[in-house]
């Protein structure tokens, strides 16, 4: 695999599609073409997987051809993800939650996301998986009172005006691992994973991952035992492998 190159997000759609497109070409030895593409975007997608529905930090993505603009500039098959799921499939066959059946992925950085991973396959799904929407708090003052209103880096910046690895207050930590308890007690109860794998920058860079664990189990009633929870070993690159692992399955 050629090393991975980054690139800022930045500008309109159609920006966006011609820097992908030179991205993607420059890898490319001299008189080679693509096969075949597949990559991740933030936010659920129409049930086709052709466009983005809903994206928080992608306002003017919205209701476009993703696929169908992908398609033409690269001149080959694609296939889209959300791409939190991408990375929990990344997570799942090459990752921390390799050599398990039914993993789940959680993933809190610039927003919350995640995915449900059985047998090396995101699972089945109508309209993809948001666990950073569930309702921890109903009774919010602002917003409806997810999980990612709470914990998300856009959040924690809208709350404190400052990036979040450069809040130093342990108390605002120790309060986003109490709340990521309550929301990973949530998903488990509902996803009934072998393992839990948690990903993300403010995951794990900020949020203390031992105490998110011991909240856990303190709340747990249900099931007589916790699955294992791990941290995430792929980094930045968990999207890149999940690209990879969905495009060697059929269809």
């Amino acid at each position: 695999m050629s090393a991975p190159r980054f690139l800022p997000t930045a500008g309109e759609f159609d920006e966006q599609i011609a820097q992908m497109r030179d991205a993607a070409f420059s890898f490319l030895p001299k008189g080679k073409k693509i096969a075949v593409a597949a990559g991740g975007v933030p936010g659920p997608l129409s049930k086709d997987k052709t466009t983005l529905v809903n994206a928080p930090n992608l306002g003017g993505w919205i209701g476009k051809p993703l696929r169908k603009k992908l398609e033409e500039i690269l001149c080959a098959p694609v296939r889209l993800e959300n791409d939190a799921a991408l990375a929990g499939l990344g997570e799942a066959v090459f990752g921390a939650g390799r050599g398990k059946s039914i993993v789940g992925y959680i993933t809190v950085s610039t927003g919350v996301g995640g995915a449900r991973v059985v047998n090396g396959k995101i699972d089945e799904n109508a309209m993809g998986f948001e666990p950073g929407g569930q309702i921890i708090r109903p009774d919010a003052n602002e917003g409806n009172g997810s999980l990612g209103e709470y914990i998300s880096g856009a959040a924690l910046e809208r709350r404190f005006g400052k990036k979040p690895e450069h809040i130093a207050d342990e108390a605002v930590w120790r309060e986003a691992a109490r709340v990521l308890a309550v929301g990973l007690h949530n998903t488990i109860v509902h996803w009934s994973p072998d393992i839990v794998v948690l990903g993300g920058s403010v995951m794990l860079n900020k949020i203390p991952f031992d105490e998110v664990v011991l909240l856990l189990k303190a709340r747990m009633k249900i099931f007589p035992r916790l699955p294992e929870i791990r941290k995430a070993t792929l980094g930045d690159f968990g999207g890149l492998w999940g690209a990879r692992a969905l495009l060697s399955q059929k269809k």
